[in-house]
């Protein structure tokens, strides 16, 4: 059964152990970054502070920020079973008889089950502000000690695109300046972005409608991060997510919808280029991201429900809350990543790579050059495309044990036949680029090396002891007692 709210998940994540209500008096200045940073790095809850110094709205950090909460807030068992699910629909084998048809008919019959479906009103217009409300009313943090500001970092930006009037929601961070404005950074490869430069393309409007939702049920949240294809509407892939349609409502002054069970969503406009400096912010990286110009967002009204709860998370030094997000996105999408090389078998990303900057995978290797074939289909693959260095290995390579990995590849590889350069867009958050949005990319091509690709020196095998032998001392070591 699929939250109703972000309130349905906060009561599930305290059922399973996984919350802590912080009723003592904390600052979101600094302080509820500090407690949020020790929790996770800790294996900790998530935290509710009920009691944010200057602000009468809760604030929620942490709610996705371990393997189990991200399983709590997708309502599965495993994070592998949704990828599972995906690979159902991309099935699309010719049906042989009546049977497999009227299974193919099931599917198509709950795909539109998961479109998001309008309605007339929701909890999040509870309360409508068109005037004498303030930013400020709402616990934003101030993360880091050199960030510009405090900063809106969990929202459902929504906007149009101006040529399909598709929608998009994306997460794009928020610098809150005063009462009624924000930064709105969208990066360059972001959709938001896109529909900013199609409108300055037409010249016939001068300003973009844009609706910020923030905090919803845990799937149509987390929506707005996944790199879904361009059109793509992440609405439906919450819907998917949750195995329940979301209910959209249309907003009080901007021709957009948000999910109605949102906590607060701010309606406003971006005014085409008008820019303003922005950050800097303490990032995923670990480092500040430096100041750079913007968009401005213009916040002419506020509707929210009657007790609203800010929803909120923190980056900085991994691994944090974004990490294990990551995560899950690595295991939903891997099905889509065989789409473009169905020679993957497993892929991961350590969490000191932070997402952009290292891809291990293994292959089942068929023919020479493969490897690179793959890294290739990487780099052009959507978001994944921004990836730094990318280490291929064999299938029998564990990737998601990064010692084991590392002790292969550096192992399998002569440095200058086996590692390849490639120049291309890289995210905008790598400090270390020689451009903004490009730079260089690495592939190591670890795989055993074949005599068709050049390599006629025997290749030795991987010391391994018999099972036999194993067998034989498992009642020696038993009697021991070392363990």
């Amino acid at each position: 059964m699929a939250y109703r709210d972000l309130r349905e998940f906060i009561a599930a994540l305290e059922r399973n152990g996984e919350l802590k209500r912080v009723s003592v008096e904390v600052d979101p200045r600094l302080e509820i970054t500090e407690l949020a940073d020790r929790a996770v790095k800790r294996g900790g809850p998530a935290l509710l502070f009920e009691n944010p110094r200057g602000s009468e709205v809760p604030v929620l950090i942490n709610s996705y920020a371990s393997i189990s909460k991200m399983q709590i807030a997708l309502e599965v068992d495993r994070l592998d079973d949704i990828a599972g699910r995906i690979s159902e629909y991309l099935d699309i084998s010719v049906p042989t008889g009546v049977g497999d048809k009227l299974k193919g008919l099931a599917k198509l019959a709950e795909v539109r089950n998961f479109l998001p479906r309008s309605v007339r009103s929701g909890k999040c217009q509870q309360v409508v502000r068109h005037e004498g409300f303030s930013l400020f009313d709402y616990p934003v943090l101030t993360c880091w000690p050199g960030d510009g500001g405090p900063f809106i970092t969990l929202p459902m930006v929504f906007s149009r695109n101006p040529i399909t009037g598709k929608r998009n929601c994306g997460t794009y961070r928020l610098h809150v300046y005063d009462e009624r404005t924000t930064g709105m950074h969208w990066q360059t490869h972001k959709q938001g972005a896109e529909h900013y430069r199609r409108l300055q393309q037409e010249g016939q409007q001068t300003r973009m409608d844009v609706a910020v939702a923030i905090g919803a049920d845990p799937a149509t949240m987390y929506s707005g991060i996944l790199p879904l294809p361009p059109d793509m509407d992440e609405m439906l892939f919450a819907g998917f997510l949750r195995r329940k349609r979301v209910e959209m409502v249309r907003c009080k002054t901007v021709d957009l919808e948000v999910p109605a069970n949102a906590e607060i969503v701010l309606e406003g406009h971006v005014n085409l280029g008008e820019l303003r400096t922005e950050g800097p912010f303490g990032d995923h990286t670990g480092y500040y991201s430096l100041e750079d110009d913007f968009p401005v967002f213009h916040v002419d009204c506020i509707t929210q429900r009657k007790d609203p709860i800010y929803a909120t998370t923190i980056v900085g030094p991994p691994p944090m809350e974004d990490y294990f997000m990551g995560k899950a996105i690595e295991r939903i999408f891997l099905p889509l990543m065989r789409l473009q090389a169905p020679e993957i078998v497993d892929m991961s990303m350590p969490p000191e790579g932070i997402f952009h900057n290292l891809m291990l995978v293994s292959i089942r290797k068929s023919y020479p050059g493969q490897a690179r074939k793959v890294m290739n289909a990487i780099w052009g693959l959507g978001q994944a495309s921004a990836t730094k260095c990318i280490v291929v290995v064999d299938h029998d390579v564990d990737v998601q044990d990064y010692s084991a990995t590392t002790w292969r590849a550096l192992n399998n590889i002569d440095p200058e036949r086996d590692i390849q350069f490639t120049l291309g867009p890289v995210d905008t958050l790598d400090h270390a680029s020689r451009l903004p949005d490009f730079g260089s990319k690495m592939g190591i091509d670890a795989t055993r090396k074949w005599p068709s690709e050049g390599f006629t020196r025997p290749w030795p095998e991987i010391l391994e002891m018999d099972e036999s032998v194993k067998r034989r001392v498992d009642p020696i070591w038993d009697s021991l007692g070392i363990d």
